[in-house]
């Protein structure tokens, strides 16, 4: 679509008026698919700015006249930013999260804030995925009657009903490759540090990345080429000036003789999923790729014993901290503030969740604490030093490739579930790491999308996007060759 703006085929005012029409059709009724919390009212006006200035061959940048749909944790000037809390309707900051500020600089157009899991899905223990108190229950983009997955939820619904061409995700963990899997789009968390969290609405400064969301793994690096790069106000980003590169230039370059450590450990025993992620491994192999089974893995127990006690212990004061420079008109300054606010309202602001991580991270301990800080350096050491990285080395890999979760589930709380076996996925692996991970789509059953995640090293997000491009490009050889064949 930036190639088309910039022959003069498409019109950005075209391209956002198309949007705006589809989500007026679909994310409030029809399938009601609850996308979108606010939108943007000068979207179309700043479309056509950006088409004046094509026409006599000005162009920002890269994502000229291109519609940007947001996270509703990353602040942008024209709307509040809420993360799907009625305690945030009001926190219109008029501020741009340096992150967006650099999409506008390119020349994107914010079209407005999708919906959430509420706080990112750091409330409750038992919300939905995809439900706000403000912006309901946001729907699978496949199957409707299906969860979309959190907790970007409302970003990968968006791409896979074409609401937008792009949007920006915020992950902890797994909160962007989830719903990526989910709703059949493609979904990259890039190495902490690599893009600025400054104005996000926070949940760990450990775990807590932007990252971009799209159709294809080329419009991610797209994005992501923007994206990436040091923001003074955000410490974690000091390298990413230094560590940044062209994410275009080498997705091109293809697999082969490139050695993928297959992570069976984390395929679970969903033979559904197994099936399509087997495919999805020989379409790698048939372009030349070395894979290697890994079957076995010995997780830390640090992880398990601390990792969320450190994560209560970053969102208490990270959130404090946030809510402390909010709008003015916001109610709440504070964790228990919060709490208490969501407690005068019980009949709408939990609805269909309680605030049991909201009341387990407000007697957590400080941030100055010293075993606070050994507990940091544990996990990022389990699972970055010891695991991920050990295991590339141990098995002469360069990247790890997994199923990127399970199928969703129905949305009728009356469905029989059908979980099949152990756990799919190792999302908390790289999450707790700090490491990128990129989700794929590999396949479906019965219609509903199944990803692959790719991870591996720190700095190592080129040659994940690598990777993804490869697996992208045989499905969309395969696809092509049915098409003719129907055709026929």
């Amino acid at each position: 679509m930036a190639s088309a703006i910039q022959s003069g085929k498409l019109t950005s005012e075209a391209l956002v008026a198309a949007s705006l029409a589809r989500i007026e059709a679909l994310d409030k009724q029809g399938p009601a698919y609850q996308a979108i919390i606010s939108l943007n009212e000068n979207a179309l006006a700043e479309a056509r700015q950006l088409d004046v200035e094509a026409a006599i061959g000005q162009f920002r940048g890269s994502l000229h006249g291109l519609p940007v749909l947001v996270k509703d944790t990353i602040e942008t000037r024209e709307l509040p930013t809420t993360a799907g809390s009625l305690a945030l309707v009001a926190n219109d900051t008029g501020r741009d999260a340096p992150v967006v500020a650099r999409l506008r600089a390119e020349g994107a157009i914010i079209l407005g804030k999708a919906n959430l899991s509420e706080w990112s899905n750091f409330k409750s223990s038992d919300a939905p995925g995809g439900w706000s108190a403000l912006g309901g229950q946001t729907r699978n983009a496949v199957n409707p009657g299906h969860s979309p997955c959190g907790s970007s939820a409302g970003s990968a619904v968006a791409l896979g009903v074409f609401f937008a061409p792009l949007a920006l995700g915020a992950e902890t963990s797994g909160s962007i490759t989830s719903p990526a899997a989910c709703n059949g789009i493609v979904g990259f968390k890039p190495t902490v540090g690599l893009v600025s969290r400054t104005r996000i609405i926070p949940i760990s400064s450990s775990q807590d990345s932007a990252g971009p969301m799209a159709r294809t793994v080329r419009d991610v690096a797209l994005l992501l080429n923007v994206m990436a790069g040091t923001d003074p106000a955000d410490s974690a980003t000091h390298d990413a000036d230094a560590r940044k590169e062209n994410y275009l230039a080498s997705i091109e370059q293809g697999v082969s003789e490139l050695r993928i450590g297959v992570f069976r450990w984390a395929e679970g025993r969903d033979e559904r999923v197994s099936a399509v992620f087997n495919k999805a491994l020989k379409r790698l192999e048939d372009q030349g790729a070395v894979l290697v089974d890994i079957d076995a893995f010995s997780p830390d127990p640090v992880m398990w014993n601390s990792g969320e006690r450190l994560l209560h212990i970053e969102f208490k004061h990270g959130l404090n901290a946030y809510l402390a420079s909010a709008a003015d008109g916001v109610p709440v300054r504070s964790l228990d503030e919060l709490i208490a606010f969501n407690k005068a309202r019980i009949d709408q602001e939990p609805a269909l969740s309680d605030q049991s991580i909201f009341l387990e991270a407000v007697g957590a301990s400080k941030i100055s604490d010293p075993e606070y800080l050994e507990m940091a350096k544990a996990i990022r050491r389990a699972a970055g030093e010891n695991g991920i990285d050990n295991l590339l080395t141990t098995h002469d890999v360069s990247v790890l490739v997994m199923p990127s979760t399970g199928l969703p589930s129905s949305l009728d709380p009356d469905a029989a579930e059908d979980a099949r076996g152990s756990p799919i996925g190792a999302s908390w692996l790289s999450a707790m790491a700090g490491y990128p991970s990129l989700s794929v789509p590999s396949g479906d059953y019965e219609g509903l999308p199944i990803g692959l995640m790719i991870t591996g090293t720190a700095w190592d997000d080129a040659l994940i996007l690598r990777v993804g491009r490869a697996l992208e490009r045989a499905v969309a050889k395969e696809q092509r060759a049915k098409a003719a064949s129907f055709k026929r």
